[in-house]
């Protein structure tokens, strides 16, 4: 199906982020381009309007200074600069698959024809506000010549998947999909106060051996910068995909430009970061805890007494970030199979379909030369 697509400078034909240059690619001429030497290229049509009229990436500029529960993301001029022109004439917009509920973020000229997840037919719901603009991007830098590669190495041993599942037709509807997530990022200041026990001296007078030990006051102060602690941003079905993949290698990121989606889908985030703010401070803390207490060496006791973590310049950010999916519904259940690849990495995880004839032939092969000496030790006896 046509997702997101850019006009080539030279010839006018459809630009593509290719994953294996880390360039957009022209289908028709071949020519390549950085983003910045699209930015460079592209006529500079903002500074004609005034910004909330610009069409952004994923909603207007206007909107972007108004985005509801985000913390630290970059602003309406930061988030225009970064665009680039070449964003200045994509219109977002969502698909809505009415059987899962999936929100595929693409432009209004899609021609929608399944979704990526449960392959349905999905429906145009309307134009995406602001509030969900990205504030960075992992880029696939697995094409999908690889992630197939991927894919057919990991069911190598998969004895009893169905044919269906991995047949060329199925193949084909393999989608790269931009998942979304929110990381964290703050400083963490600690102190602990405890008290340790060394066994100084032994020594043996008449029958009775006596240990002396001594007592320690421990201090320890330390901080340490915590960068990206992701989450998913998904409780939809299709959640599993974006877990099941993680972790990404958070140096890749890049400040959020429209272009990196051109030639994929992206899905809209259900779930806000205050959903788990309490969960990730708590983790953060104890991490840097955890890090003052393993500085502590050569006693035979430990006792914390005081032990307190503050939470500095703490910033949520919204990232998308690359996986390549393959989903198959079972006709007879209507349950839902999966394969999802790691975009960036090419961590796999899946739920795979069994097929009941192939098990059934395994288990007839193996048990009915069985059955048949048993029946006939069993008559000799």
């Amino acid at each position: 199906m046509a997702t997101i697509t850019f006009k080539c400078p030279n010839c006018g034909g459809g630009l593509q982020f290719d994953p294996a240059s880390q360039k957009y690619k022209c289908e028709y001429c071949l020519s390549k381009f950085t983003q910045e030497e699209l930015e460079s290229l592209a006529p500079d049509k903002a500074g004609e309007q005034s910004a909330p009229e610009v069409d952004a990436a994923f909603g207007s500029a206007g909107d972007a200074a108004k985005r509801p529960g985000r913390t630290g993301g970059a602003g309406a001029g930061d988030a225009d600069a970064r665009r680039g022109n070449t964003s200045a004439a994509a219109r977002a917009v969502i698909y809505t698959c009415p059987s899962c509920g999936a929100e595929i973020v693409t432009d209004e000229t899609t021609a929608a024809t399944f979704c990526f997840y449960c392959h349905n037919p999905v429906v145009l719901q309307g134009r995406l506000d602001g509030s969900y603009e990205p504030d960075y991007v992992i880029p696939f830098s697995i094409d999908k010549a690889k992630a197939r590669e991927i894919f057919l190495g990991w069911l190598k041993k998969k004895k009893f998947v169905p044919r269906s599942f991995y047949s060329e037709e199925q193949i084909e509807k393999m989608t790269g999909v931009y998942f979304p997530y929110w990381t964290y990022s703050c400083r963490a200041e600690g102190h602990l106060e405890a008290e340790g026990t060394k066994e100084s001296r032994t020594w043996v007078q008449g029958s009775t051996r006596y240990t002396e030990n001594r007592r320690y006051g421990i201090v320890r102060d330390g901080q340490m910068d915590v960068e990206h602690v992701t989450r998913n941003a998904l409780k939809k079905a299709d959640r599993k995909l974006a877990e099941g993949v993680m972790p990404f290698e958070m140096k890749a990121m890049k400040p959020f430009s429209m272009g990196y989606l051109s030639g994929f889908m992206a899905e809209k985030r259900d779930i806000e970061h205050n959903e788990f703010d309490q969960e990730v401070e708590d983790e953060v803390r104890n991490y840097a805890a955890s890090n003052l207490m393993n500085s502590i060496s050569d006693y035979s006791n430990v006792q914390t007494q005081i032990r307190k973590v503050d939470l500095k310049d703490a910033r949520w950010s919204y990232a998308l970030m690359p996986v390549w999916t393959l989903t198959y519904k079972d006709s007879g259940s209507g349950q839902i199979y999966y394969f999802a690849c790691n975009g960036q990495t090419g961590k796999v995880c899946g739920k795979l379909p069994i097929d009941k004839v192939k098990l059934g032939i395994f288990f007839a092969e193996i048990f009915a030369p069985l059955f048949a000496v048993l029946m006939l030790v069993g008559y000799f006896l």
